[in-house]
């Protein structure tokens, strides 16, 4: 235990009065009684951090609250038991995060940023200063994916995990499938809803999504996957073109986050640390799995487990009251006084994981060439595939484009990424595409 738990109100600096600051104030005040029920104390925002005092607000400041421009007002307060990060970003939220822990603060946050890149140094202050650091809101916001890995799963050991972690991306690809928009005008749509940023690289890039996974590797596998050796592409460039391909061999397109253990692996046997296989990009998932169905804003999870099977989570991963219904849940947990159980192991540091080299990844592809419509090419095509090893599974050829030109599309039995990529190479090198290859993984 952290303390001995009372009826003593926890006491709450909250740095960050935006969309999720304001959702958590609002929730705090209208859940007050059924907060008071779950863990016998109230909860009480003191301080509040902002870059604007006289700036207008959507949601009322809860009673006895007050606004600071001062972050070591929130630090460095000795009433203050928990400081809530919600300003994003990077090197003012690990200074003061850093702060709050050495002034025995526990600290709640949403950053999945700087827990990705920066996470293995904070939790080890946090482990030394036996406080508690919690981050359910970092992923996948109304989803309680941190808290399940953390916990519910501990008996089990995770075999693979893949997911959704970015509604914007999966908005503008929902759109593209389900209306045939361009990329260009699905991502203005999203941005005029709100969606997206003015800025959308973090998201459309894969960025985001890559945090996050980042996140659940720690989680699920205990050990540390460096945020800057991790594969991440995102669907900038993607076109309608291939998301109507993909449905005609019963497919659609998604921006998958994935980890998964390659188990065979003789150094995932020494000491026990895992080989692990991740990155994030976009796939052709089947229109089986339930991943596919996911349209939107949502996000969703799956997770493979050794005793549990396969469990699917799907919610909200954004917005105001999803993400501070997380912020609060955490609250909530250090409220009971709970023992700090930050990365779901034991000890300060974690080890590094075995990383499989994206080139070695194992799975079937799609390809979309361009290819001049003469005898002799599909020979061609299949001589530069064949001499790295790798077979079709099927195949559509559509008409001349006017120009002389054909789409070739194909899927591969299981192959290797490098494999795919030297054949793509070859058929370059030797004339036969006349426009860049397209090629997706297929889940």
């Amino acid at each position: 235990m952290t303390g001995n738990t009372s009826d003593k109100p926890l006491i709450v600096g909250l740095a960050g009065f935006g969309t999720v600051g304001g959702g958590l104030a609002r929730l705090v005040v209208e859940n007050a009684d059924m907060i008071r029920r779950r863990v016998g104390r109230e909860i009480l925002i003191k301080r509040v951090l902002v870059r604007d005092m006289d700036k207008a607000r959507n949601v009322a400041l809860p009673d006895g609250a007050q606004l600071t421009t001062d972050a070591a007002a929130l630090a460095d307060d000795p009433e203050i038991d928990v400081l809530v990060e919600l300003i994003g970003g990077i090197k003012q939220a690990r200074a003061l995060i850093e702060r709050a822990l050495d002034h025995g603060k526990h600290v709640v946050t949403a950053n999945k940023a700087l827990l990705a890149e920066e996470g293995p140094a904070l939790f080890v202050r946090a482990e030394r200063a036996g406080r508690i650091l919690r981050y359910e809101a970092g992923v996948a916001g109304a989803i309680p994916i941190v808290q399940t890995l953390k916990e519910s799963l501990t008996g089990n050991h995770v075999l693979s995990l893949m997911g959704i972690l970015n509604g914007t991306s999966n908005y503008i690809l929902s759109e593209m499938a389900a209306n045939g928009m361009d990329f260009d005008v699905a991502l203005q749509q999203a941005q005029e809803l709100g969606y997206a940023e003015a800025d959308p690289t973090l998201d459309i890039d894969g960025h985001d999504a890559a945090h996050k996974l980042i996140l659940l590797i720690r989680l699920a596998y205990g050990a540390h996957y460096p945020y800057k050796t991790l594969s991440v592409r995102g669907i900038r460039g993607l076109t309608c073109k291939d998301i109507n391909f993909a449905k005609e061999f019963g497919y659609t397109i998604k921006l998958i986050a994935q980890v998964r253990e390659i188990r065979e692996s003789a150094q995932s046997r020494e000491g026990g640390i895992p080989c692990l296989e991740a990155g994030v990009f976009p796939a052709l998932v089947r229109n089986s799995y339930l991943l596919a169905s996911v349209g939107g804003v949502f996000n969703a999870v799956r997770i493979e487990a050794d005793a549990a099977g396969l469990l699917f989570f799907h919610g909200r991963g954004a917005g105001d009251l999803p993400t501070a219904g997380a912020v609060l849940a955490d609250l909530l947990a250090v409220a009971r006084d709970e023992r700090p159980n930050n990365t779901g192991f034991q000890g300060e540091d974690l080890p590094l994981a075995v990383i499989v080299p994206p080139e070695e990844w194992r799975s079937c592809c799609y390809a979309r060439l361009t290819v001049q419509d003469r005898p002799g090419v599909l020979r061609d095509i299949a001589g530069c595939m064949a001499a790295d090893g790798v077979s079709v599974a099927s195949m559509l050829q559509k008409s001349d484009d006017g120009r002389g030109l054909v789409p070739l599309v194909f899927m591969t039995h299981q192959t290797t990424a490098g494999a795919m990529d030297h054949a793509l190479r070859r058929m370059a090198d030797a004339g036969l595409l006349k426009e860049p290859a397209v090629c997706y993984r297929v889940l």
